[in-house]
Order: C-alpha cells, then sequence, then structure tokens
C-alpha cells in the first residue's frame, strides 16, 4: 500500500469530511503522478468513501436502537404516562433532525381527534387544534392505518384540508411532515407526526424509525389504561373489606357515646370535649372547624339540615342554627360509616350547636366593644394613641403590629325585602365578628356592609388575606362575600388616619371586583394588574412592570439578548411567528426559538387572553420608562 492510499485509512480514522477525500490525488497528480497510480488512488478514494458511509449508517442505526432501548426501558418502569409520550416526541425529533414533532390522539366521545404531546412548537393555536374525523394529513393516516409524508403540505391534493388546520399549520410555520399512525391491535387511536418548517424529504429509513416510536406511544397508552383499571379494582375491594371489619362494633359505639354526651352536657363541657369523646367512639380523628376552616370548604357541605355527608372519605356534618352555619363536626380515618355512625355523628352535632350558642352571647358583649374601637379608628383619628393601645390591649389585639383594612359585602342575590337586607348586614357583621375576634382583630358595620381591620402574619399579603377572609365568610354564611382588602398599614396607633384612607381603598377594590363579576372573591389593588394600578393610593407602575415581564427583561439584560424586542413584534403581529421574522428580519427559527424561551420565563399561560393583555401594557409601559431615561 502507497502512502498516498495509505492517507485515506488516516482520513477514516478522524473521520473527516466527505470533500477531504479528493485531496490525496489532487497532490498526486500535482507531483505528476501516472495514469496507473491515480487510477489506484480513485479507486481507494471510492473504497474509502463507501467504507465512511457504512460507518456513519451504523452509528445512526446504533442511536436509533439506543432511543429505542431508553423508550422500552421507560415503559417498563411507567409511572407518568405524559412524561413517557414527551420522551418518545422529543427523541423522535432528535433523531429525524425536525424543528417540530407532536403526537395527537382519538376522543371518542368528542368524535375528534386533539393535541396530547409537542415538542419545539411555539403557536398557541396550532398547539391547540382539534381536529375532526378524516381532516387533514392525519385523517389520511387515521383512515388508511399506513404512513403518510408531505414535502409541502400546503400543495398536496391527497388530504383535505380545512381553515382551521390550515390556519394552524401556517401559524406554525410547517412545510413537510409525516405522520404514522398510533396501533392498538387494528385500531388506530392517533398519530404521531415529525414536521419540518422548511421543504424536504423524509426517507424510508425514517419513516420506519417514527413508526417503532409511535408502537411503544401506543403500548405506553393501553399501559397505563391497564394500571388505572386495575388500581380502581384494588381500592374498591379494600372498602368492601372495611365495611365487613368495622359492621359488628357499631351498635356497641352507638351507645357508648349516647351516654358520654349525655354526662358532658351535664357537667359544662366544650366544644373539644364534644370532639374528644367522638374520636374515642367513632374509632378516628374527630375535630371542630369553624366557618372559616379549610375543612369546611373541601367538604362542600350543601346545608344546614344537619345530615352527615362524606367527601374525599372525609365525613362532616354542619353545625348550625337558625339556618347560619356555625362550623362543622370532621371525621377523619374511618372512611365508611353505615347509618347508626352517621346518626350519631349528627346528634353530637346537635350537642355542639347548644354549646356554641350559650358560648355566643357572652360573646356579643365584646363584640359590640371592638366595633366601637374599629369606628373611632375611622371616624376620629385625632384619639390618642395611647388609649387606643390600651382599649386594643383589653381586646387582645396589638395596633402597633401590621395590619390590612377589609371591606366585605355580601353579594347573593338581592334581598326582596327591607327586613331581609337588615337581616343579611347583621349575619354579616356577625360573623365578621366572630373571626376578627379569633384572629385578634376588630369589625363593625358600615356602608351597608362590613369593614374589618386584620393583623397580618409573617410573610402574608394583603391579596392573600382577603382571599381566605372571602371563604371564611363565605362558608359561614352560605353565600358569596365579596372582600376588598387596602395596602398594609404599619402601625395603626402611630398613624389612626392611615385607617379611613385604607378603608376608602379597600372599598374601591372591593367596588371593582363586584364590576369585574368577581363576585365571593378577594383581592388587593396589586392582586388585579393593570386595574389596580387605577385603585391603589400609590401608582406602582415599576413594580406591575416588574411582576409581568421583569423576568424577561432581565434575561436580556443579564445575556444581552432581544427577547422584549421580539415580544413586542410578535403581539404587533397578530401573534403569528410568520409575520414576527419579517418584521424583525430574521428567520422564523430564530423566532421560534425566542419565543420558545419567553414560555419558560413566563410560563405555559403566557399567551392567554388575559396574560396577554397584561404583557402588552407592561412592554408599552416598560418602554416608555426607557425612554424617559434616555
Amino acid at each position: 500500500m502507497s502512502h498516498d492510499q495509505a492517507s485515506y485509512l488516516e482520513l477514516l480514522a478522524r473521520g473527516a469530511a466527505a470533500e477531504a477525500y479528493d485531496r490525496p490525488a489532487l497532490l498526486a497528480r500535482a507531483d505528476g503522478a501516472g495514469a496507473e497510480t491515480l487510477a489506484a488512488l480513485e479507486h481507494a478514494k471510492r473504497l474509502a468513501l463507501r467504507v465512511r458511509a457504512e460507518l456513519a449508517e451504523r452509528r445512526r442505526r446504533e442511536a436509533e436502537l439506543s432511543a429505542l432501548f431508553e423508550t422500552a426501558h421507560d415503559l417498563a418502569g411507567l409511572r407518568d404516562l405524559d412524561a413517557v409520550l414527551r420522551a418518545i416526541v422529543q427523541r423522535a425529533r432528535s433523531l429525524l433532525g425536525t424543528e417540530v414533532a407532536y403526537l395527537c390522539l382519538n376522543d371518542p366521545a368528542a368524535g375528534d381527534t386533539y393535541m396530547r404531546v409537542t415538542d419545539g412548537s411555539v403557536s398557541a393555536r396550532f398547539q391547540q387544534l382539534r381536529l375532526g374525523m378524516g381532516e387533514g394529513l392525519g385523517g389520511l393516516v387515521a383512515q388508511t392505518a399506513r404512513p403518510y409524508v408531505t414535502d409541502s403540505y400546503f400543495d398536496d391534493p391527497r388530504f383535505q384540508h380545512t381553515r382551521a388546520i390550515d390556519s394552524g399549520v401556517r401559524d406554525e410555520g410547517l412545510v413537510a411532515i409525516l405522520g404514522v399512525p398510533l396501533m392498538l391491535g387494528s385500531q388506530v387511536i392517533g398519530v404521531l407526526f415529525a414536521a419540518d418548517r422548511r421543504a424536504r424529504v423524509f426517507e424510508r429509513e425514517q419513516i420506519a424509525l417514527l413508526g417503532s416510536f409511535a408502537a411503544h406511544a401506543a403500548v405506553a397508552i393501553d399501559t397505563a389504561n391497564l394500571l388505572g383499571e386495575t388500581r380502581s379494582a384494588l381500592a374498591e375491594l379494600e372498602k368492601a373489606n372495611e365495611i365487613i371489619k368495622e359492621h359488628s362494633a357499631v351498635i356497641e359505639r352507638a351507645s357508648d357515646v349516647h351516654d358520654r354526651l349525655t354526662e358532658l352536657v351535664l357537667r359544662g363541657g366544650g366544644v373539644n370535649d364534644v370532639a374528644s369523646a367522638l374520636s374515642e367512639v367513632l374509632d378516628g380523628t374527630v375535630e371542630f372547624a369553624g366557618p372559616g376552616s379549610s375543612s369546611v370548604t373541601a367538604l362542600e357541605l350543601t346545608g344546614t339540615d344537619g345530615r352527615a355527608k362524606c367527601h374525599d372519605e372525609v365525613w362532616g356534618v354542619a353545625v348550625s342554627a337558625g339556618g347560619e352555619l356555625l362550623g362543622a363536626l370532621v371525621l377523619r380515618g374511618h372512611p365508611e360509616l353505615d347509618p347508626v355512625d352517621q346518626r350519631t355523628l349528627e346528634r353530637a352535632a346537635m350537642v355542639t350547636s347548644l354549646l356554641l350558642l350559650a358560648r355566643r352571647s357572652a360573646g356579643e358583649a365584646e363584640q359590640r366593644v371592638r366595633g366601637e374601637l374599629l369606628d373611632d379608628l375611622l371616624d376620629a383619628p385625632d384619639r390618642d394613641p395611647r388609649l387606643l393601645r390600651e382599649r386594643a390591649v383589653r381586646l387582645g389585639a396589638d395596633l402597633d403590629a401590621p395590619h390590612v383594612v377589609l371591606a366585605a359585602r355580601i353579594d347573593g342575590p338581592a334581598p326582596d325585602t327591607t327586613e331581609r337586607e337588615t337581616a343579611d348586614r347583621r349575619r354579616l357583621w356577625s360573623a365578621a365578628s366572630h373571626l376578627a375576634a379569633t384572629g385578634q382583630g376588630l369589625a363593625a358595620t358600615r356602608d351597608g356592609g362590613t369593614v374589618l381591620l386584620l393583623p397580618l402574619a409573617p410573610g402574608d399579603t394583603a391579596a392573600g388575606l382577603a382571599r381566605r377572609t372571602a371563604a371564611q365568610l363565605g362558608g359561614a354564611l352560605r353565600e358569596p362575600v365579596t372582600i376588598g382588602a387596602s395596602a398594609v398599614v404599619e402601625s395603626p396607633a402611630g398613624r389612626p388616619g392611615a385607617i379611613a384612607e385604607a378603608y376608602a381603598e379597600a372599598r374601591r377594590c372591593l367596588d371593582a371586583l363586584r364590576l369585574l363579576g368577581r363576585s365571593g372573591d378577594g383581592a388587593a389593588a396589586q392582586d388585579l394588574g393593570f386595574l389596580g394600578l387605577l385603585l391603589a393610593d400609590t401608582r406602582d407602575i415599576e413594580g406591575f412592570v416588574h411582576r409581568t415581564i421583569g423576568d424577561v427583561v432581565d434575561y436580556d439584560r443579564r445575556r444581552g439578548t432581544d427577547l422584549v424586542r421580539t415580544l413586542g413584534a410578535y403581539f404587533a403581529c397578530g401573534m403569528s411567528p410568520v409575520r414576527t421574522k419579517d418584521a424583525l428580519h430574521v428567520h422564523v427559527n430564530t423566532v421560534a426559538q425566542r419565543l420558545e424561551r419567553v414560555g419558560r420565563l413566563l410560563g405555559p399561560d403566557w399567551q392567554s387572553p388575559a396574560r396577554a393583555l397584561e404583557i402588552q401594557l407592561a412592554l408599552r409601559l416598560h418602554a416608555m420608562a426607557a425612554a424617559v431615561v434616555r
């Protein structure tokens, strides 16, 4: 073997490009080599290129087999169906070298096909497509149960084009598409796609590879369905076994609890004593949940009829008097109750309501005192701070700690009589006063509703306190209660005049919630997006911009990227990546990559109508602020 021929082995060893294999013959010709030598070099070149192609093909097959092995391994330890399908789509996109890959599944109930998993897609319209049966390239694949490929989607007449599908494909910028069926036996359950935003030809090996991934996806779906059915069957068997074990002791427990409750009432026991006795008799954990407790909300008690109800294996019965919900007795650790045990729980609720009514009569006087102190803070801000502090200390309140003013109003059906309206206000004040007393706060009636002054816990926010209070009061009254919150008042005793200003802000926030149709909700000005800029006493424009697009601005500042300008152009071009790339004079892949980064920074719902509106306003405010600085 000559030195020149040996050079081809060196090129193979270091994986040189195909163009490099012309060099030995060119050098030999330049050195005046004879025809026989040149012919030998040409023959060696052809052999070397053939070996190089076979090595490349072997590496490609090894990568494909490795990906298929990893997919099979994922199926063997299947825990999360969505995670497995995402892995399949991502590997298919990577190995076929396409810009987008996606998987659609049939929905027999709706009679159409929907997007289940996408990878590389940037168009919200495309990701939300639903296709009628037989429509588009996917419909052709589903009808024939065979793979189909098109190198120019919009010029292909073999399948039915529709406006909705074509608009989604055009918005994503796709041109070449390959689709293969997902089969369970002889039934097509969906289609796996690989697509590019430019014309290309899919080779036979690539079609076969995508078909292999589709087979794995079908197995994953079938396995997940079988696992779900098995789990359901096991759960039903366990419940039946529990009923058999516990039924024999029901009658004895009912007699025991009757004796214990009678003894509790005679010796003046309290609500916690009732719960403790029930815990022992019913062999579970019983607690009394007040009207604002999350336990009452979770139980979804539908009335005050005193009947025990079960929700998520937790039993509860309303504790009520005169149509007012005072709380609930909640039983955990005993998911199955027979009728005798249910009646035991209901009788304990009646005893609890009597005990609570007795306690309430003693607390009404304290509630009136709390209301008078809050009235003074609102109407007489020039009172001596020292006297205000002393009055608050006697009530267990700390007016030197941060507080929030809340304006509350019932937003149920309009009362048909003045007496009913007055009764609703009284019920709201009663529930709010109880909540304020248990939370070291104050409450008073005002302007047809109720005003509360509640302390703010460390790490909490005014908006969070408003939402919890709305849920608590709404649960107690069984009607929607809307809450508007002020900004935090750092020290009410130090600045009594700030309470009246905060109440005015809370009222504005309450009115805004009602106009927005958010009855039964709670919020502060900062919780209402750009509308909060108009409601708050301070216009925190910089804070609004930072909360809305701060992550994108910071990313541009750190990396020297151009995501903010791309985002502005994307909205200006009707959220179309194809038109955006013309406006920015970049390739559509560049736009897709930037928008994919924006989605990771702002969250998956950044293109929803409400988020998009706030993002566009934040972009304008950011641009105005930058112009002022310049």
